[in-house]
């Protein structure tokens, strides 16, 4: 009489992903943060794991969690190995629906240079969907659904989008009260949050060794920035690419000739190769013209 053994009990998908997120970035709470989930959840879903193996993946400390030796030696593979399931999610996507683009962006890039040109990218291919997801990093894209990334970076990732050009822009209104730069002082200077050293590094440019210190409001949304500028509220460190549109129509204007370039570049990238002729291609193709 045959004998059918009962099959082998396979590990919780659920709670080998816990795991190689929490080992990966160090922690419960960002592995929670990654996959949207609470760090309770983590954190049950790795005990649980290391229940069912018999052996403990995580030093508990009171300062937070250590990989173990076991973990140690086990993440890479699996690091590797979602890697390659998310990988082969997009594919599927991909294949799935062959006219649907997924961007991420920086807020600023998304509002203020990409959210202009979608017209002509729907007046160029109305079969093409572009969607668009703003978020302040970039994401990984060998786990997240994004066909495409556009962001500022300091390295030659992908291709060159735009030079970054920082410069002060104020309303019409304005600059006719700036006839150099020391008039500054004389004015509300606005600034962003997470680009606060540039007003320093622009000074610097103009005149070395100028501690200058701007006075003025200071936003979380650069989109917001260049929004109160136009209304007058002061002058603004713009950014080349994301205030062309509005010196263009006039809205800005530059007081200054002086212009500093960064070492960034707005730089477009995918995490693989772009198929010849997909919705991506032609997109990404399309904004780096």
């Amino acid at each position: 009489m045959p004998v059918s053994p009962p099959p082998l009990k396979g590990l919780p998908l659920n709670a080998l992903r816990a795991f190689e997120a929490a080992a990966r970035l160090g922690g419960f709470a960002s592995a929670a943060a990654e996959l949207g989930v609470t760090a309770g959840a983590v954190t049950a879903h790795v005990k649980s794991l290391e229940e069912t193996l018999g052996a403990a993946l995580f030093e508990r400390h009171a300062k937070g969690v250590r990989l173990t030796a076991l973990g140690q030696r086990v993440l890479p593979e699996f690091t590797g190995a979602f890697d390659q399931l998310g990988l082969a999610v997009q594919r599927l996507r991909a294949e799935a629906a062959p006219r649907l683009v997924h961007i991420a962006a920086l807020p600023a890039i998304a509002q203020l240079w990409l959210s202009p040109r979608l017209p002509a990218i729907r007046a160029a291919a109305p079969e093409i969907t572009v969607s668009i997801t703003a978020m302040e990093a970039p994401p990984d894209l060998k786990r997240a659904p994004f066909d495409l990334n556009l962001f500022f970076r300091d390295d030659d990732l992908g291709r060159r989008v735009a030079d970054d050009e920082i410069f002060p822009v104020c309303a019409p209104g304005l600059a006719a009260r700036l006839c150099n730069p020391d008039d500054l002082a004389e004015v509300p200077c606005l600034s962003d949050a997470v680009w606060s050293g540039d007003w320093q590094a622009w000074a610097d440019a103009v005149r070395p060794g100028w501690a200058f210190v701007p006075r003025g409001p200071v936003y979380s949304l650069f989109a917001l920035a260049v929004e109160e500028t136009v209304n007058g509220a002061g002058v603004l460190m713009g950014h080349a690419p994301l205030v062309a549109q509005h010196l263009a129509s006039g809205a800005l204007v530059a007081p200054f000739g002086h212009r500093h370039r960064l070492r960034r570049t707005m730089r477009l990238w995918s995490a693989r190769p772009l198929r010849p002729g997909s919705a991506a291609t032609r997109v990404a193709d399309w904004l780096s013209a």
